[in-house]
């Protein structure tokens, strides 16, 4: 009796041992879930590239956030969502940031890319220099004080001493419009988006100069960032951790876009370059050579610079009231 005690008791322990270790197993504690960061983009645009390896590589999980992804019509309907509310984040350039300090707002930036656009010309056309461009018309994708024209004109101001807007036919309009009429012949000469200028050069245009030296020849000897991504002060407090996390992200896929052929192979659709290798190359190496690696105080301080320049030609129309670049454009809370 005492035997048959011991096994039953035995059984029932090990009976219990084994329903507490499955239950254990199937157990599984809740999963916490990942703070999400809105990031309002042009899905067709540049900036979709990056985003698309973000998601494609899985580096928001592995930076320890969830990347949602708000489409936008354009520039002016991303400052929309982002003064609403409706996204976290928005790629825009700093001069809007500083504009908006200037008033009073607080949004603030982080460096996102170098690439800017530059005076586009026929290579059989009539414009060789600079000197050459009194009496033609000069297409300028955006408006009178489009970035890209305000800084020519600049420019052309300290190499000449003369005001390029006087001798010069200027019409704006949406950039395929400026490209198509610089094909046609009914333009001398463009200034248009870098990729818009990529996708002329693969149609046989070339860059008479670029932004980028007119500001090294105005004694700017860094490259000022001018795309940054853009969110409140308010934001970068309350999500401090995310922001910085998909900042992390965002710099980890331009390493890889700098390096990896095979990725951009996986972007020739969204490129809208896909049976077009000329067009490819061109918007690819356009791209790595505007992508920013680090930046540091002295890249904050070019940036300062062509603000100045910016503000002496293009007034407050396009920087606002205040001449200097306020010092909170770009946020202190993180580095690279």
């Amino acid at each position: 009796m005492k035997r048959r005690n011991l096994f039953g008791a035995l059984g029932s322990a090990l009976l219990g041992a084994t329903l507490f270790a499955g239950s254990a197993t199937a157990f599984q504690p809740p999963t916490k879930e990942l703070e999400q960061v809105h990031v309002g983009v042009l899905l067709n645009g540049t900036a979709s590239w990056e985003m698309q390896v973000i998601k494609d590589m899985g580096l928001d999980e592995e930076n320890g956030f969830e990347l949602v992804l708000k489409d936008v019509s354009g520039k002016q309907a991303s400052h929309v969502a982002l003064m609403s509310g409706d996204v976290d984040i928005v790629l825009s350039d700093f001069v809007w940031v500083a504009s908006l300090r200037a008033s009073g707002e607080k949004f603030t930036a982080v460096p996102h890319s170098y690439a800017v656009g530059g005076l586009m010309v026929s290579p059989d056309g009539p414009i060789a220099s600079i000197t050459d461009l009194p009496g033609k018309t000069i297409g300028i994708a955006g408006g009178p004080v489009d970035k890209s024209w305000v800084i020519l004109q600049a420019y052309y101001m300290a190499e000449t001493g003369e005001t390029l807007a006087d001798k010069v036919t200027a019409r704006f309009g949406a950039p395929p419009l400026i490209n198509e009429l610089l094909t046609e012949g009914q333009i001398d000469a463009s200034l248009n988006f870098w990729h818009f200028n990529a996708r002329a050069k693969a149609g046989g245009a070339e860059e008479l100069i670029s932004v980028d030296t007119m500001m090294t020849e105005m004694g700017i000897e860094n490259r000022p960032p001018l795309l940054a991504w853009v969110f409140r002060d308010e934001t970068a407090a309350k999500k401090r951790r995310a922001i910085k996390a998909f900042l992390d992200a965002s710099f980890a896929a331009k390493a890889i876009l700098l390096e990896d052929d095979e990725v951009w192979e996986g972007l020739r659709e969204k490129m809208r370059a896909t049976d077009d290798d000329a067009l490819f190359t061109a918007l690819r190496d356009d791209y790595r050579a505007g992508i920013l690696r680090s930046y540091d105080d002295e890249t904050i301080a070019a940036a300062a610079a062509s603000f100045a320049i910016m503000a002496e030609h293009g007034g407050p129309d396009l920087v606002g009231e205040s001449t200097e670049m306020d010092p909170g454009t770009f946020w202190s809370g993180y580095s690279h």
